[in-house]
């Protein structure tokens, strides 16, 4: 059974010391003396000797130093690279080649000062080791080396060391030594000033995942009070947030994706996702992108590593896909609002794309779901999946109703219909403040091809939803407005067909008010006969009717004429503008135009080119 001796004290008014004898015979040797008239405490050994002074420290014989790995300390990527390797071992007189290949040599004496001690290592805690035993070699290279051999995995995947677990650490080195009449030498040193802000760093942050106006200037009169340069105070904050358990999780499966990426050589399309995905989880975590940078320079530095480019709408939402399934990892990826809004807005790319990769995402993600949870997956996974189904359908549902509307004559809306929309709208509008307009109205009023029924209708739409939002109207008086522009345009409708055929086969002229007003008559007459109209034809709509005839007939025969001559697209653009008439139904002329005149319709498809 080992025993250990220990010795506590400080060293000017930062640095604090443990030092640790361990072995059999512990309590029977002497292995340190103080020079009080230097303030200097001496440990040693035959062969090895460690001074710690209020300047620093001064070493001789074999060992080395280590510590838990922070962000901020460079790692070298033969370390990054297994992530079971958690602490810096730095041995006396060892240097590494080219190659990698560690080479050690009999020059292992040195001193360091103590800020540089804080630097280079942790800003906390460091360990020094050296070892007696006469198992060992002569040569101090070779003890170097076998050292390393014994005790260095260890070392190096301890956990003992991050947390300060003296005996665990004790425990777990010296049995490796192979030598009941071996001593092992622990020197631990403490930065007091730096652990206090560290663990106040912590106190505030583990508690909110932020610091508040009020923390920050606790934390900023610590780092005065004890002059604590702006480098170590960010090393330490980085390294606090990064030991947060949910932070840590989200940093260490982000550079196992990249320790994947460079044994395959490249970055695919699903290994990016998955890495932005991680860094959008950074960000809502406040977790510092530095980082991601450190491992970003660390992994890919020297490396070509290929990366496929797909649409960014496309990236974006294979990146959210993505984190659903973070959960089996226990790291917390739930979509938010900024989320969804990036994959409705792909799914209406997409669209507009005619691209199917987005719909074939989906149903990847959708199988992928299936049969996790066949395979014994939490069924809470399908949480995530289900909310973003709900929000496509809602975008389905609004999309096919709002273009009906805008587009298509004689659409039947009823009441239970607006609800729904209002219902949407209200889902819509709280991923962001009036994203409802900007998903389905703003564009669609821009489109050339809108015509002013659809243009009545989309608005009187919005209008009213809005209006039943602040309680100024209700659903039925929405659905009488709507329903009141439906039955307007299906008289228009009716009307421009009959007129046209009256006027085409029984009046060559209409100019006058008493050949419209026989017109009219002649026509409701008709239009009753067929059961076609049950009432009399508003003012309004008639004179709509002729002026429209009128409009049409001025195009088709002096507007596009001098169109098809001039090939002027400005012209053809200006009337379509001006005139108030529908795009489609103007092109329909313009087709029947070209049939009647016999004219190349290629020519006429070059005309409409000119618009874009």
């Amino acid at each position: 059974m080992h025993k250990d001796i220990r010795l506590h004290g400080m060293m000017g008014e930062q640095t604090e010391y443990f030092v640790m004898v361990v072995g059999n015979d512990a309590y029977q040797r002497y292995f340190f003396n103080i020079v009080q008239e230097e303030d200097q405490l001496r440990i040693f050994s035959p062969g090895n000797e460690m001074i710690i002074s209020p300047e620093g420290i001064r070493y001789q014989g074999n060992g080395g130093n280590f510590c838990e790995y922070m962000f901020g300390v460079d790692q070298p990527a033969s370390d990054l690279a297994k992530p079971e390797i958690i602490n810096r071992l730095v041995m006396y007189g060892a240097h590494s080649n080219e190659e990698g290949t560690v080479r050690f040599s009999d020059r292992t004496s040195g001193s360091e000062t103590y800020d540089n001690i804080f630097f280079e290592g942790n800003a906390v805690c460091n360990y020094f080791i050296f070892v007696h035993s006469n198992l060992l070699s002569r040569k101090l290279k070779s003890q170097q080396e076998e050292l390393v051999k014994r005790l260095g995995k260890s070392i190096k995947r301890s956990e003992a060391v991050g947390d300060e677990r003296d005996d665990a650490l004790i425990s777990e080195l010296y049995p490796l030594l192979g030598d009941d009449s071996s001593q092992l030498f622990l020197v631990k040193l403490i930065h007091r000033h730096h652990r206090e802000y560290r663990d106040l760093f912590r106190s505030f942050y583990f508690k909110n995942k932020k610091i508040s106006d009020e923390d920050y200037v606790r934390l900023v009169t610590v780092a005065t009070t004890y002059k604590i340069d702006r480098y170590q105070q960010e090393r330490i904050r980085i390294d606090a947030m990064y030991r947060s358990p949910a932070n840590k999780r989200i940093v260490d499966e982000y550079r196992n994706i990249l320790l994947t990426c460079n044994a395959k050589g490249e970055i695919n399309n699903l290994d990016n996702a998955r890495l932005t995905r991680l860094k959008t989880l950074s960000v809502r975590n406040k977790i510092p992108g530095a980082l991601f940078y450190t491992l970003d320079e660390m992994l890919k530095k020297g490396r070509n590593l290929k990366n496929d480019q797909e649409p960014d709408y496309i990236a974006a939402t294979r990146e959210i896909l993505e984190g659903i399934f973070f959960r089996e990892i226990e790291i917390e990826s739930r979509i938010d609002r900024a989320d969804m809004l990036k994959l409705i807005q792909g799914k209406k790319r997409a669209m507009e794309n005619r691209d199917h990769s987005y719909d074939q995402l989906m149903l990847d993600a959708s199988k992928e779901c299936d049969e996790k949870i066949r395979d014994g997956a939490d069924s809470s996974l399908l949480d995530g999946f289900s909310y973003v189904i709900t929000y496509l359908d809602r975008f389905d549902t609004v999309s096919n109703l709002v273009s009906q509307l805008a587009f298509m004559e004689n659409v039947k809306i009823n009441e239970e219909m607006l609800r729904g929309l209002l219902e949407h709208k209200a889902a819509f509008d709280n991923l962001h403040d009036d994203c409802f307009h900007e998903l389905f109205i703003r564009e669609l009023f821009a489109n050339a091809y809108l015509g002013s029924f659809g243009r009545r209708k989309v608005k009187t739409l919005m209008e009213g939803l809005i209006a039943i939002e602040t309680r100024w109207s209700t659903i039925e008086d929405l659905h009488f407005k709507l329903t009141k522009i439906d039955q307007e345009e299906r008289i228009l409708i009716v009307l421009l067909e009959h007129v046209r055929d009256r006027i085409r086969n029984f009046y060559s002229k209409f100019t006058t008010k008493a050949d419209q007003e026989a017109l009219r008559r002649e026509v409701v007459e008709e239009l009753k006969t067929k059961k076609l109209l049950s009432a009399d034809i508003p003012d309004h709509l008639f004179n709509e009717t002729i002026f429209t005839i009128k409009k049409e007939a001025m195009y088709l025969h002096s507007l596009l004429p001098q169109i098809i001559a001039e090939r002027n697209v400005g012209l053809r653009e200006d009337f379509l503008e001006n005139s108030g008439l529908d795009r489609f139904y103007v092109e329909e002329l313009e087709r029947e135009y070209y049939e009647k005149n016999g004219l190349n319709i290629a020519g006429l498809y070059e005309i409409r080119k000119g618009l874009s």
